[in-house]
């Protein structure tokens, strides 16, 4: 099971969205894309290799809002993204729309989703995964899948990849984490033996040298649906996945 275009629109049509902004480039900010800005928040499009919240070494790159820091002032990441997951990530302008937006992700009042490329073909063309997740204590920062210790863990998924292509080893999914842990779809699709292309830490496949994603993490956020920190209005911002993921669908 997926979520489908019609859930979607029930969802937002319980009031008018917002007008995202037209993207835009920030001057010096590492490759990070504009997708939608106000006076209360920014939604980017983080590429991959950059962390979404501030280092913990001085070894670590600059985050996110390191790099728009010129730009906009202070901001702050309301979710967060694995540093090697390029998409779309929400950073709060004002302490006001941090606690507002928080609590909008901790109610699950928004909606996200991703593409993946994996290794191999599920047999169904969508399907769901329930899993409880814990920390790893032995291999940090992985997590893993534990019944007894594990938080509540859920992924919608759908096959993208035509039927055609039955034959190649790997397969574009959309994704959707109804929960939010760490690693979560990285650890399900793991899971399910259809590791993600690229994940250094859950696949034990590697691709070839001359493959497109031979040194990548095959992962974006490509869609976000949030009401917005004021006045409730939904915003909804989308954002295409990298050309290379084209690279995989020939």
């Amino acid at each position: 099971m997926t979520l489908p275009p019609s859930h979607a629109s029930q969802f937002t049509a319980a009031c008018p969205r917002a007008t995202p902004s037209a993207p835009d480039a920030v001057p010096d900010g590492g490759g990070i894309r504009i997708v939608f800005a106000d006076a209360d928040l920014i939604v980017v499009d983080k590429p991959a290799g950059m962390p979404s919240v501030p280092a913990r070494t001085p070894l670590d790159p600059p985050c996110v809002a390191s790099h728009l820091r010129a730009a906009f002032g202070d901001l702050e990441a309301v979710h967060r993204l694995d540093r090697d997951t390029s998409g779309l990530l929400v950073l709060a302008r004002t302490s006001q729309a941090r606690a507002a937006l928080g609590r909008a992700f901790e109610a699950r009042m928004v909606q996200k989703r991703y593409e993946a490329i994996v290794h191999g073909r599920p047999v169904h063309a969508e399907g769901i995964v329930h899993l409880p997740l814990a920390s790893d204590p032995q291999r940090p920062p992985r997590s893993r899948v534990d019944p007894i210790l594990g938080r509540p863990a859920t992924t919608r998924w759908r096959l993208l990849t035509p039927a055609a292509a039955a034959e190649r080893g790997w397969s574009r999914l959309e994704l959707e984490p109804v929960t939010g842990r760490s690693h979560q779809l990285r650890v399900h699709l793991a899971w399910l033996g259809m590791p993600i292309v690229g994940d250094r830490l859950y696949c034990q496949v590697h691709a070839a040298a001359n493959e497109p994603l031979a040194n990548r993490l095959g992962l974006h956020a490509t869609w976000l649906v949030f009401p917005h920190p004021v006045d409730g209005r939904l915003v909804e911002v989308r954002s295409q996945s990298p050309g290379w993921f084209a690279e995989w669908d020939r």
